[in-house]
């Protein structure tokens, strides 16, 4: 709002400044029972020339006569009685800054208004000493740069002010975004609060979503570049990124892509993909799908959309379950030197990814055919297991899903059987 003047400082000749602070003290004091006019001229010229201030006095007119008359007020008193009236203009300044950046005003249209206000005062001067003494209209020149120093430094304490509150805002602004997108991700958001949270981060409170959980990929977890026009918060976990990406026009098939398709740029990033979900009250149960989904990852890096793994999903989701089915069915083979284990486990693994032919997984593993069914047979013999039967077919590749997915401290082998 209008620049506050206050008292300039002298000048040159001591005499001449002198006068002219006399001048422009006794032409001020007029000054305050114009204050109503000079109100009036001040929004009208705000505004025809500023829209920001247009919407403003449209909205609320009083309101914004109110700051521009307060405003004017602390002017006219710091030419008045510099001393006491400094510092007050100044927090005025100050809380009109920051509480234009609270409404969204820009800074330029704000600075704008205070050197309008600050003209504006000026001229009412200019005229008052013209028009009553004129024989006095020479000694205002002693004080014209200090007075519009003195505008200026009024601009710049409500641009600090502006800018520190615009900080503040933008702090709160981004807390709230953090803590709003913390509490749907933990599904620990009331239904009460969704709509406050829809708007906070600016997603529909009934759109369909997917969750992604990142590990890994470098300093940090990185977040993978996502299809264009999807529209995501991401949220910083203490060990992962994570992200709510909202999925309306796009399939969670084409969002796994493009997220394996970075991923394959990034050697180590892990990333797990939830199913899509409808809502954002839904976004809790999906983040737990895509830290599910995340476990089944391979540790040197990958992608796991966990609609296209739920057998894995279903052991991952249930250690304790997976530890057992893991020692019952692949124990006696686990209990082999390394070297074997190994072996065998790759060789039973390909087949499986190679639905059963063998001329497949020779291919993959560069043996002959022979070799891989002769391993198959002794994976039959160790867990006692047939690949013809059905429910033993089950029972291995859940067991191998559970062995692939279980954290390193338990895939030791298991103790040798007698």
């Amino acid at each position: 709002m209008p620049a506050h003047l206050v008292h300039p400082r002298p000048h040159a000749r001591a005499g001449a400044a002198s006068d002219a602070v006399a001048v422009l003290r006794r032409a001020a004091r007029p000054l305050l029972g114009q204050l109503p006019a000079l109100t009036d001229r001040l929004t009208d010229e705000l505004y025809e020339q500023e829209p920001a201030y247009r919407a403003a006095i449209e909205a609320d007119p009083g309101d914004v006569r109110a700051e521009i008359q307060r405003s004017l007020r602390h002017s006219v008193a710091s030419l008045l009685d510099p001393p006491r009236n400094r510092d007050a203009a100044r927090a005025c300044s100050a809380r009109i800054g920051a509480d234009r950046a609270a409404r969204g005003f820009p800074l330029d249209a704000v600075s704008h208004a205070f050197r309008l206000g600050g003209a504006l005062v000026w001229q009412a001067l200019v005229d008052e000493v013209t028009l009553r003494h004129p024989e006095d209209a020479h000694l205002l020149v002693h004080l014209a740069v200090d007075v519009w120093n003195f505008v200026d430094e009024h601009c710049t304490h409500v641009a600090e002010s502006y800018r520190r509150a615009e900080r503040e805002l933008t702090w709160r602004r981004e807390n709230r975004r953090r803590l709003m997108a913390a509490a749907l991700l933990d599904g620990a958001l009331r239904i009460a609060d969704l709509p406050d949270a829809a708007t906070a981060l600016d997603l529909p409170e009934s759109g369909r979503y997917a969750v992604l959980v990142a590990v890994g990929g470098g300093r940090g977890a990185a977040r993978p570049a996502l299809p264009h026009g999807a529209r995501v918060v991401w949220h910083t976990a203490a060990d992962a990124e994570r992200a709510i990406v909202g999925i309306e026009g796009l399939d969670v098939d084409q969002l796994a892509a493009a997220v394996r398709e970075f991923c394959a740029r990034k050697p180590g990033l892990r990333v797990g993909v939830s199913p899509a979900v409808e809502g954002l009250a839904a976004v809790g149960g999906a983040r737990r799908f895509a830290e599910t989904a995340l476990r089944i990852c391979p540790q040197d890096g990958g992608t796991v959309l966990l609609d296209e793994q739920l057998p894995a999903a279903l052991v991952a989701a249930a250690p304790a379950l997976g530890r057992l089915l893991t020692d019952r069915v692949l124990g006696p083979l686990l209990a082999l030197p390394p070297a074997d284990r190994t072996l065998l486990l790759d060789t039973l693994t390909a087949w499986l990814d190679c639905d059963g032919s063998a001329q497949r997984a020779a291919a993959r593993l560069y043996c002959h055919r022979n070799t891989v069914l002769n391993r198959l047979r002794r994976c039959e013999q160790l867990t006692g297991r047939s690949l013809a039967r059905p429910t033993d077919l089950v029972e291995l590749g859940l067991a191998l899903s559970a062995y692939r997915t279980a954290p390193q401290a338990v895939r030791a082998p298991a103790p040798s059987s007698p």
